[in-house]
């Protein structure tokens, strides 16, 4: 006899049969115990002493159910399927022929003939396989790039982001500061000290996040580069936006000791605030590429200086292009600025002017390199969540609705310009900043209707005692 298989249900009926063979129960106490009549009970037994325990396994294991659909109906809709529906998956494929075909059937059955049929990979057999990557084999060839955000401070301060520079041939820290959020401004405040300290690398490793890559590259407006990228290309520097963290190893590596050193090391130093731990950081990263850092395959460095990059602040920073209305106004950010009237400006009526917007908080209009004199007109009048509510910077945004509770409902076309949370005191800062308080400071919007809960109950008038007749 083969190997028989059993399930634990079956495998419990065997011992109550065998203990009512034995007497040791009766016919009405093994049936209570199998939950089934004592006829059953008494089929089970016959069952039992003709074909001993294999008897009692389950007489349909191995045959197909009696409730499965037709091998004509199964054939038919993954004939469909490849025909029409290949790349889909079982759920909307089986939409798809419901709608289409009139043919019903569920998404698990159609899951398992996609499978038989070979139109369907299950998610445990989809297996990515990273090869690994050799280093680049000299400094300053490419360096890997990104944000990490954490409670740096731990419970001594809120949380904030870490912007990270790391080279790829030697995995050196080449650059870190210590952010409220990512955003271009922050990015640009890095870049600059990494400019300034080791020069021009030949390329940036990042990924996908909107400040270094154009999300939609058929966007009508724009010309498919961010504010960063643009930076980039005049500085000669190329980026490369890796399509999973894998293959970024390097920074993501950065990323799972840095919490662990840098944040003991902020604990030690008594330190709590982005100023303090930014100034703090320079000893860090020499202690830590003393120990981690490995020489690179080739000696020579491939950074190249800041010759004649004396604009490089104009390079860094904000840039978008109006065009001057017949009442000499500039609309930027929901503001309207008023340039004064002088010959230059009376010539300028359709034409296009650039405003840089500084991350020091400075805000100028330049018509050819020329600065224009204005007057700022504010004609925002209250907090724009959507301006502030974009990827990777959730835990700023909820700390942030958790102080203003602003309730109001959000208006739409608000979210042009750049966020500001990393950004100097100016006057788009300061405007950001007051328009917090504002929002802060205004009542909560009565409820339009009414509930339940609000209603006054009155108990009613006591009756006059009735009189007898």
């Amino acid at each position: 006899m083969g190997m028989v298989l059993m399930s634990k249900r079956e495998l419990n009926r065997i011992d109550v049969l065998a203990r009512l063979e034995s007497g040791h129960l009766t016919p009405a106490a093994a049936a209570e115990l199998l939950r089934v009549s004592e006829r059953q009970v008494y089929r089970l037994v016959r069952r039992f002493r003709d074909s001993g325990p294999a008897g009692i396994a389950d007489r349909r294991r191995g045959h197909p159910s009696n409730n499965r659909l037709p091998a004509v109906l199964r054939d038919h809709a993954v004939s469909l399927v490849r025909e029409h529906y290949r790349d889909f998956g079982p759920t909307l494929a089986a939409e798809k022929l419901e709608e289409r075909h009139d043919l019903r059937i569920s998404r698990e059955t159609l899951r398992t003939w996609m499978i038989q049929a070979g139109l369907w990979l299950p998610r445990a057999e989809r297996k990515r396989f990273h090869q690994p990557r050799h280093r680049r084999e000299h400094l300053g060839e490419l360096v890997q790039i990104d944000g990490c955000e954490h409670r740096w401070f731990e419970d001594r301060g809120p949380p904030c982001t870490l912007l990270v520079f790391v080279d790829d041939a030697t995995s050196r820290l080449m650059a870190l500061g210590f952010v409220p959020s990512e955003s271009a401004f922050a990015y640009f405040e890095v870049l600059r000290r990494y400019l300034d300290t080791h020069g021009k690398p030949v390329a940036f490793y990042s990924d996908k996040h909107s400040i270094f890559r154009v999300s939609k590259e058929e966007a009508a407006s724009g010309d498919g580069m961010t504010q960063f990228g643009r930076a980039l290309a005049e500085l000669n520097i190329d980026i490369i936006c890796a399509n999973s963290s894998q293959a970024k190893g390097r920074v993501e590596r950065a990323h799972a000791t840095l919490p662990d050193r840098l944040v003991k090391e902020l604990r030690l130093a008594g330190i709590s605030d982005l100023e303090a731990a930014n100034a703090f950081l320079p000893g860090f990263i020499e202690s830590y590429n003393s120990k981690f850092a490995r020489p690179p395959a080739r000696d020579r460095d491939l950074h190249r200086p800041l010759n004649g990059m004396n604009d490089l602040g104009d390079i860094l920073c904000w840039r978008e292009t109006r065009r001057v209305s017949r009442q000499l106004v500039v609309h930027y950010n929901r503001m309207k600025f008023t340039l004064h009237p002088t010959e230059i400006t009376a010539r300028l009526v359709g034409q296009l002017v650039e405003i840089f917007d500084f991350p020091d908080g400075r805000l100028e209009i330049r018509w050819k390199g020329l600065p224009l004199a204005y007057a700022a007109f504010d004609k925002l009048q209250r907090v724009n969540h959507a301006a502030i509510v974009e990827n990777k910077r959730l835990g700023e945004v909820l700390a942030w609705i958790k102080e203003q509770q602003d309730a109001r409902p959000v208006p739409s076309g608000l979210g042009a310009g750049p966020r500001r949370s990393s950004q100097k005191a100016g006057l788009m800062k300061d405007r950001a900043d007051r328009l917090a308080q504002v929002a802060q400071s205004q009542p909560k919007p009565k409820r339009l209707g009414r509930r339940r809960s609000d209603r006054t109950v009155c108990a009613p008038p006591p009756q006059a005692p009735s009189h007898p007749a």
